[in-house]
């Protein structure tokens, strides 16, 4: 991964600047050191990294900061001259080849326990970009959006897509949902995992897709599906009451943890809901996804 950055990054800054610069691979490994210790010591800015009242000496010790500063304004992660040629057809062209790596490395280097968990995540930007994202309901508006698989119990990143807009190779009738889970678990399907979702992933048609291949679901899901019973959508139900629906190969879980609000669970991994005997009397299909739902 670290080759291609650096060839890359030679290449921009021969063609923009000095035809004699150079960067070895040592220093782009201490480039990167100086982004992580940036991370932990935070300042309020790049220049106050270096200073001698807020930087760290470890930062100072590393790379003089008008080198750090010469190097994040070279760096590049592909060809500057086929990447109007790849952009056509690759929206991730700037980063894909190092991003494909990346992820690969995701996914061999660890084996995930048997529960696997599926949400989005926004990394905040402002670059312009045709896919940068804007969504209310997140603390940083603007970002690019990323779907991420990880591993309950140690929250690795096993696998990583970044959402670039309409895909053209899905098929019309196949939910964004549903092909966004299948890829993603793809690598860790027929090993009798289970993988847990919010309501924008979670549906029948995937929960049968997934258990053909030896993979269970276990999620909230939007009462607006179609496969939700009528007879549920009523608001007003008596507090702490539980209702269980089955069919082949899933049962659907509804619970009212207050009067005017109820959760509704699809779960291909249990075949009998029990209840706590609390007194809220949480179904053992709530208590679970609250588990696994990192």
């Amino acid at each position: 991964m670290l080759r291609p950055i650096q060839e890359w990054t030679i290449q921009h800054a021969r063609q923009t600047e000095q035809t004699d610069w150079f960067m070895i691979l040592h220093e782009l490994m201490a480039f990167i050191s100086v982004i992580i210790l940036r991370g932990v010591t935070k300042v309020p800015s790049l220049r106050d990294s270096w200073s001698a009242c807020l930087g760290n000496p470890l930062i100072t010790g590393i790379m003089s900061r008008n080198r750090f500063q010469d190097i994040m304004r070279h760096l590049r992660f592909d060809d500057m001259f086929t990447r109007s040629e790849r952009v056509q057809t690759d929206k991730f062209a700037a980063i894909s080849d190092v991003w494909g790596s990346f992820v690969t490395n995701c996914i061999t280097c660890y084996n995930p326990g048997r529960h696997i968990t599926i949400d989005e995540q926004l990394f905040p930007s402002k670059t312009r970009c045709c896919f940068l994202q804007y969504i209310a309901t997140k603390p940083d508006k603007f970002g690019i959006k990323f779907w991420v698989t990880c591993d309950w119990k140690t929250k690795y990143i096993c696998n990583v897509l970044p959402y670039l807009g309409k895909d053209p190779s899905r098929p019309s009738e196949e939910r964004l949902s549903e092909s966004v889970v299948m890829k993603l678990m793809e690598p860790f399907m027929d090993k009798g995992r289970t993988v847990t979702t919010d309501n924008f992933f979670t549906s029948l048609t995937l929960a049968r897709r997934l258990l053909s291949r030896k993979t269970t679901i276990l999620g909230t899901v939007n009462k607006i599906r179609r496969e939700i019973p009528q007879s549920t959508r009523k608001m007003d139900r008596k507090e702490f009451t539980t209702q269980v629906f089955s069919t082949t190969g899933a049962t659907l879980t509804v619970y009212a943890p207050k009067r005017k609000k109820t959760v509704y669970i699809l779960s291909s991994m249990h075949s009998v809901v029990e209840t706590e005997e609390t007194i809220k009397r949480k179904p053992n299909t709530i208590t679970q996804y609250n588990t696994t739902k990192c």
